[in-house]
């Protein structure tokens, strides 16, 4: 008798169907100038032809797996010293900038010099109230967004990170690192800032992103592990610690 040995997905349970990711902004104050993450899609491609790229199902494929988040803010920005040689930011649109100076501190940072990777390349920072929640095993990559073409390349390169996001959900940051210190940063409003990838288990599963309540329970966990960088070098220890004290359900669907 011959044994036929398959690996289908349970028809219900953990495992079974899509993984549902859900997103919300930790902040909801001025929260209408942040775009909902979107699927990656190259919707201005030709796919008239049968043997078109926009057809293939590997690039088709390769496309479901990304998530872009857009940049919210029009930013023109230079690297300077100051008198005493401190690093400074500049804010190159000046008065004619569309985000208050006072409230450009609030979210833009430069990192302490001691804590730049290269002596040379200085690092920025740009607070965002996003936040990606799971309920089963996911891991999330924040990643350049590599598909779109810029006619003006970035001065440099982000980098992002890998992290759980059942375990550890936090608002994201954007990194960036400043190779060409002569030259200017600009971010423009409505251009995609970095991608999401999330890896699921099996590693086919579909993902489903849909935009999450803010439960007391789900603010109390964000509040528990919150600022936890701020106290420990390596906050992936933490995990085991933070998985057990987690709610059951962190994503509640939000309703229309």
């Amino acid at each position: 008798m011959d044994i036929h040995i398959t690996h289908e997905l349970p028809s219900e349970g953990p495992g079974s169907g899509p993984v549902k990711i859900g997103w919300l902004l930790s902040e909801e104050r001025g929260g209408v100038i942040y775009d909902a993450p979107a699927r990656v899609r190259s919707v201005k491609m030709s796919n008239h032809h049968a043997k078109s790229a926009s057809r293939c199902p590997a690039i088709l494929n390769l496309e479901s797996r990304y998530f872009e988040v857009k940049c919210p803010f029009d930013l023109r920005l230079g690297f300077a010293r100051d008198e005493n040689g401190k690093p400074i930011l500049r804010n190159l649109l000046g008065q004619r900038s569309p985000v208050r100076s006072k409230k450009l501190t609030s979210f833009l940072h430069l990192t302490p010099e001691p804590e730049w990777r290269y002596p040379d390349r200085p690092t920025i920072q740009m607070s965002l109230p996003y936040v990606f929640i799971a309920d089963e095993p996911v891991y999330m990559s924040q990643i350049a967004p590599f598909m779109d073409y810029r006619t003006e390349p970035w001065p440099g390169t982000i980098f992002g990170g890998r992290f759980p996001i059942d375990v550890w959900p936090r608002p994201l940051m954007w990194a960036f690192e400043w190779h060409d210190v002569d030259k200017e940063l600009r971010l423009s409003r409505g251009e995609p800032l970095f991608y999401c990838q999330f890896e699921t288990t099996p590693q086919d599963r579909p993902v489903q992103l849909v935009e999450a309540e803010h439960t007391p329970e789900l603010d109390a966990y964000l509040e528990h592990i919150s600022g936890a960088v701020n106290f420990v070098n390596q906050t992936f220890t933490l995990f085991k610690t933070a998985q057990e004290r987690r709610p059951e359900t962190l994503v509640i669907p939000k309703s229309r």
